[in-house]
């Protein structure tokens, strides 16, 4: 995939998401109705407390926040952090002690993160601006990486592996939820089964995750599936770990 085209996909997905953020301000749902139940906000079993426009943003394909396994205290970052359903949620999780950095390249969706933290009265989260290939942190500054069926979004799924063991504290992790395909899936038959905004065109193949994650230095991979998104397609829990010595 040439610059040009890295270009068009981030066009696609951002005008795509800007979208879901108006629609999500405006009192609807962006995803994805009972005909649907493989995505969106009916994947999560405690809402308590949340913004409905959080809520009502959520396109995710899993709930990473409790896949991440959340300590008191934690430094998290939230990969494509959408209308921030997934950073209050964490904030909960770490608690006054903690804090969690949402990163978004859409400026419509971190005007709704920003306004449902506000209304939240969160106190220990912040949204940054950015590319997820091009992470605004210092080296080994977080603890623990979410993200919520995003990185299939990137055209550059190396340059996220390096930039998230990058930011990553020895020894920290990641816990994402994602989209995956068996390794028989081939690009043509992905292309049948959904666009690249839909969340399946740019999916890896179990083995090519894994192996993107191990080359870029990640030790103790794993990749459980959880639900079935199409034939072949897949909705993963992934782990990972920054080793101690890099």
């Amino acid at each position: 995939m040439t610059s040009t085209d890295h270009d068009a996909v981030r066009a696609e997905v951002q005008a795509y998401y800007a979208n879901a953020a108006m629609v999500a301000e405006s009192g609807q749902s962006v995803c994805c109705g009972p005909e649907n139940a493989n995505f969106g906000v009916g994947l999560y079993d405690n809402l308590d407390d949340l913004p409905e426009a959080a809520a009502l943003a959520s396109i995710g394909c899993g709930n990473p926040s409790a896949v991440a396994d959340l300590r008191p205290g934690e430094m998290v970052l939230d990969l494509g952090s959408g209308g921030g359903i997934d950073v209050l949620l964490s904030a909960k999780r770490v608690g006054p002690t903690g804090h969690v950095y949402g990163l978004d390249m859409t400026p419509e969706m971190l005007e709704l993160a920003r306004h449902n933290a506000e209304q939240a009265g969160a106190q220990n989260v912040e949204f940054l601006s950015g590319q997820i290939e091009a992470i605004p942190l210092p080296d080994d500054s977080i603890d623990v990486v979410i993200s919520n069926c995003v990185v299939n979004l990137s055209p550059d799924k190396p340059a996220v592996f390096r930039e998230m063991l990058r930011v990553l504290r020895p020894g920290g992790r990641i816990g994402i939820s994602d989209i995956v395909t068996d390794d028989e899936l081939t690009e043509a038959e992905r292309l049948e089964r959904g666009s690249y905004v839909g969340c399946i065109a740019g999916a890896l193949r179990r083995t090519e995750y894994e192996h993107g994650l191990r080359s870029a230095g990640f030790g103790e991979v794993t990749i459980a599936y959880t639900h079935s998104v199409g034939d072949g397609v897949h909705s993963a829990i992934v782990r990972a770990v920054k080793p101690l010595l890099v």
